[in-house]
């Protein structure tokens, strides 16, 4: 839709300062020269902006290139990576809350891990503003917000609307940490946000993809055209509660037969690796019509690689092959994403990285 309102020039300054900071953050230091030929700026704009951004101490001069050509050698700028500092949440283990302190290049400054202990609704609540407290305590940087990959059903203002498993309902949970220290928050569904990750910090590549996050619960993050795809009411992904055996366990979401029932990582830990072939046969079973339909290039199992990359992936990769034409997959790849269990924490310094500096 095109825009109905005018163009104030804060907005066009901060859209400028976000592209230059998107080149950066791509693809390293720079000169001014070049950040004007790669956002078609004029340098006179650029230098402003720079100007701005070194004041601001995002970017810093990092003097000229070993080997430059005749005449006056250019000043290279680049991220000026510890200038702030991001918090990241992972909520959606079965058994934990684990937290990250990142810079803003995702390298990872301190670590926290809190034991869940079963706990769910308001203790749940107060140990995830327990750990980001513990986390905001370990740095001694300014942060630039809090970033949460938190299971269930999140909309657009941070709110989880449904997550069964931690027996949350309407819970403001980006309200309440931002009331509690004063910095932005930015909440995610954990499956959009560990897609994120994988998009930004993974080996996703220009193609289309499914990433499938399995721990407590499961649910999926899909990027179609660059797009990370909401779907109507923020429920896009939700194919854990997908009914795959009627005559199956009840499931925490009070139906019996979900995905979540047979996929979700307890469940998993139960079986063998020829019981996790058969999971993997099931899987392929509910997603080979969503891969067939939209010719996604990659399909990312996300969760512990030790059950995951093996007869599992090998069995899901199998059976979308029989159940879908050739030509659909044949440059289709199932794999496991690298950034192995942290993928949702890189995906939340993203939401953080994204929201505030319009970096991704």
């Amino acid at each position: 839709m095109r825009p109905t309102g005018k163009l104030l020039a804060e907005d066009a300054r901060r859209h400028h300062r976000a592209l230059m900071l998107q080149r950066l953050f791509s693809e390293g230091p720079v000169s001014r020269a070049d950040l004007a030929r790669a956002t078609g700026l004029t340098r006179v704009t650029v230098s402003d902006l720079v100007g701005g951004l070194i004041d601001d101490g995002l970017i810093v001069e990092l003097g000229s290139p070993a080997e430059t050509r005749v005449g006056k050698p250019p000043t290279l700028v680049g991220i000026a990576a510890d200038a702030r500092h991001i918090v990241a949440l992972d909520l959606s283990p079965d058994d934990r809350m684990i937290g990250t302190v990142q810079d803003l290049l995702g390298a990872v400054k301190a670590r926290v891990e809190l034991p869940r202990e079963g706990r769910s609704g308001a203790q749940a609540v107060r140990l995830a503003v327990s750990l980001a407290a513990e986390l905001l305590r370990a740095t001694d940087r300014t942060v630039l917000g809090i970033g949460v990959g938190s299971p269930g059903i999140v909309d657009g203002r941070g709110v989880v609307l449904d997550a069964p498993n931690l027996s949350w309902r309407d819970v403001d949970l980006a309200g309440t940490l931002h009331r509690e220290f004063g910095v932005p928050v930015h909440v995610a569904n954990d499956a959009n946000t560990a897609v994120l990750g994988e998009h930004t910090f993974g080996e996703a590549g220009d193609g289309d993809f499914l990433l499938l996050r399995i721990a407590t619960g499961v649910g999926a993050g899909l990027v179609v055209g660059g797009v990370l795809v909401q779907g109507h009411g923020s429920a896009a992904g939700e194919i854990g509660h997908v009914i795959v055996d009627p005559g199956g366990k009840p499931c925490a979401c009070g139906r019996v037969g979900c995905l979540e029932t047979v996929l979700a990582v307890p469940r998993l830990r139960e079986r063998d690796p020829a019981a996790l072939a058969q999971v993997g046969e099931v899987l392929g079973e509910a997603l080979a019509p969503v891969i067939g339909l939209l010719n996604l290039h990659q399909l990312v199992l996300a969760g512990p690689r030790d059950l995951l990359d093996g007869a599992l992936r090998d069995a899901v990769d199998r059976t979308v092959r029989e159940r879908t034409m050739a030509v659909t997959t044949e440059d289709f790849v199932v794999r496991t994403s690298p950034l192995g269990d942290d993928v949702v924490l890189a995906g939340a310094a993203v939401l953080v990285l994204s929201g505030e500096l319009g970096v991704s």
